[in-house]
């Protein structure tokens, strides 16, 4: 595409060419678990796609940041939200040089995001194995194979490290790859973001105040 092209056709595109609900802040529980929760299970009912997916960020020792898009496994009441990956994989070893990830969910059916910022730190291994037995057969397989984020030569190693994957699992279902992790971030910032046509956008964050929780308006 030309010079100038590309920024065009960016300016061009529609911004919440959908209908937007309310948000009524004075309404919002004191719990930020309590309205993610909420707003989850109306993002479900516009049938927004797949709606558990989020943004991880993460930073390594020298503070260069990396994000991925990935699936969100749980929230708990203590405000900890979960995702699984290999502990040998870019954001494992960010995670352990540096304990700290944001998370960003995005709703463009109603014009939603959701961001989460904490502290991050790796579950036991029966908790990581739970998570692990729990997914696919397909997925099981590919961590298997143990080498995310290396260099692909030929995609002929990769299928003949998933077929080898695959027997091992047909030979023992239980088989657990070695460097699977469950992650917890717990949350000290969470914002809940409802977009406006007029961009009077309402944004309102939480902050972890020992064991509750401070509300703050903010500005769009």
């Amino acid at each position: 595409m030309g010079d100038g092209l590309v920024r065009e056709l960016l300016r061009g595109l529609p911004v919440f060419a959908v209908e937007l609900p309310e948000f009524e802040v004075d309404a919002a529980p004191e719990d930020p678990v309590r309205l993610f929760g909420q707003w989850l299970m109306s993002a479900i009912e516009v049938g927004q796609p797949e709606p558990h997916a989020m943004a991880l960020g993460t930073a390594d020792e020298r503070g260069r940041p990396s994000s991925r898009v990935l699936i969100c496994k749980d929230v708990d009441s203590d405000g900890r939200w979960y995702f699984a990956s290999d502990r040998n994989s870019r954001k494992g070893r960010e995670l352990a040089a540096n304990p700290f990830a944001a998370m960003a969910f995005y709703w463009p059916r109603q014009g939603r995001q959701i961001r989460i910022r904490g502290s991050v730190h790796a579950l036991d291994a029966e908790a990581s194995a739970a998570d692990f037995r729990a997914r696919s057969e397909g997925s099981r397989a590919e961590a298997l194979t143990g080498r995310q984020s290396q260099i692909l030569n030929d995609p002929a190693e990769l299928e003949a490290a998933l077929r080898a994957a695959r027997e091992r699992l047909a030979a023992d279902p239980e088989l657990v790859a070695p460097g699977w992790t469950l992650y917890a971030v717990t949350a000290d910032e969470v914002e809940f973001w409802q977009g406006d046509r007029d961009r009077r956008h309402i944004r309102l964050r939480y902050v972890r105040d020992g064991r509750s929780w401070a509300r703050q308006r903010l500005w769009p």
